[in-house]
């Protein structure tokens, strides 16, 4: 994915099917967001196809910065309290969620300083590599990529659900490896893999569903 617009498209047809599936698995209301995450990787890869579109001159260019708009809105600006607070919901027990409760602070600081910057400065994005690049003067700094792994990552280590560890595992190891050889393109990369990664949602929802819905307290 996210090295043309067909690979984008075709993803994110993949990634909802997975998605529409592992919503047909939910057992609780509590479940619904996490279960939701590879539906809306897949929503989020379907708006990427777009940007290459505008950038390859077959849309306008005014598609590209509306669709890298919507892109950069998720990934940079949402991720982060998503998927903590899809963990935190998730979780059965009072005390399982206390310890999620840093990890949730964490994401709510990270997305309300990107969603400021998003909306105070202009961006751009570029053809690069074969990857896209998306360039924000306020949030292309190593302090908030270490809050963002923090938040989107964090909480996954600590569940009780194994291949929620396994998801958490995954995920960092993904977003090492494209910041040891693509940092340019982190945004495009990490969640498009991470979109990959996800279909470890679909394994869990798919084997538990004789384990499921917890006793939520």
């Amino acid at each position: 994915m996210c090295f043309s617009a067909t690979a984008n498209f075709v993803g994110s047809g993949v990634l909802g099917a997975v998605g529409t599936v592992t919503l047909t698995r939910v057992k609780h209301r509590r479940e619904l967001l996490f279960a939701a995450l590879p539906l809306l990787f897949a929503i989020h890869q379907f708006t990427e196809g777009f940007v290459w579109l505008g950038l390859d001159g077959i849309m306008s260019r005014k598609t590209a910065h509306v669709m890298g708009a919507a892109f950069m809105l998720y990934a940079q600006g949402l991720l982060p309290i998503l998927l903590p607070l899809s963990v935190w919901l998730f979780e059965p027990t009072a005390k399982r969620r206390r310890r999620m409760l840093p990890f949730l602070l964490i994401g709510g600081g990270t997305t309300l300083y990107i969603l400021w910057a998003l909306t105070a400065y202009s961006f751009d994005v570029y053809i690069r590599g074969n990857s896209l690049e998306y360039i924000n003067p306020a949030t292309n700094h190593t302090i908030v990529g270490v809050l963002y792994v923090i938040a989107t990552c964090g909480s996954l280590f600590f569940s009780e659900v194994r291949d929620m560890v396994i998801f958490g595992w995954a995920n960092l190891m993904i977003l090492l490896t494209v910041m040891a050889v693509k940092r340019y393109a982190f945004t495009s990369l990490w969640c498009a893999y991470a979109a990959v990664a996800s279909v470890i949602i679909l394994a869990y929802f798919w084997k538990s569903i004789a384990q499921r819905p917890f006793k939520y307290a």
